[in-house]
């Protein structure tokens, strides 16, 4: 049976495992994996790719919330990622990943917001959910940490946040990060090590 997010219930996984089949890398209990439902969207069926959105719509507004640093625009980036999916799904390659085809989208997508409005508003969250904790002293400790993180990290320059978000939060390796980005693999890696440095000295800052 299908779950709400399009995706098939199953046992709980763990580390790559688990990222494989959040990515739609591995069958779901049907065997359906995100490669068929390509296939039958570029084939003619609507319905494959409408459950592509369904399954990966989350991540796509995960991504794009760290990116830009604001819901709303997070929201639009998301869809008109969708959007220009759809409209060049016929030249998508069956033999590549379509998340990271989808990365790549929403990165520029989001790049081109971010490159028009310039300033990112630094009172949203653009991490995880917050853990609950027991006691109102600790859970205003860990406000002002998530804060001070999201500052930080929607400070970096967008070249340095793109790939740390890619490959810190979002689990991409190197070779990834790199194809999505269409830089180097030593590109990534130069800009990984400058946005860990520039991220802790601006946590540093704001401590």
């Amino acid at each position: 049976m299908l779950t709400a997010d399009g995706t098939a219930a199953s046992a709980p996984l763990k580390g790559s495992d688990a990222r494989d089949r959040e990515r739609g890398a591995v069958p779901d209990e049907y065997g359906v994996t995100d490669a068929h439902l390509v296939q039958w969207a570029q084939d003619g069926y609507d319905e494959a790719f409408e459950l592509l959105v369904r399954r990966h719509r989350l991540r796509a507004y995960r991504v794009a919330l760290r990116l830009t640093g604001s819901p709303a625009d997070a929201e639009d980036v998301a869809q008109d990622a969708f959007v220009q999916a759809w409209q060049s799904l016929h030249r998508f390659r069956r033999d590549a990943a379509f998340t990271t085809w989808l990365y790549r989208i929403v990165t520029n997508v989001a790049l081109n917001r971010v490159q028009r409005q310039r300033e990112t508003p630094h009172d949203v969250t653009v991490l995880e959910q917050r853990p609950t904790l027991e006691t109102p002293e600790r859970v205003s400790e860990a406000n002002d940490a998530f804060e001070r993180l999201q500052s930080a990290l929607t400070a970096l320059p967008f070249d340095q946040r793109a790939p740390l978000v890619l490959h810190a939060l979002e689990g991409c390796s190197y070779v990834e990060v790199a194809e999505i980005m269409r830089i180097t693999v030593p590109a990534v890696k130069g800009r990984l090590h400058r946005a860990r440095r520039d991220l802790a000295r601006a946590l540093q800052d704001l401590s």
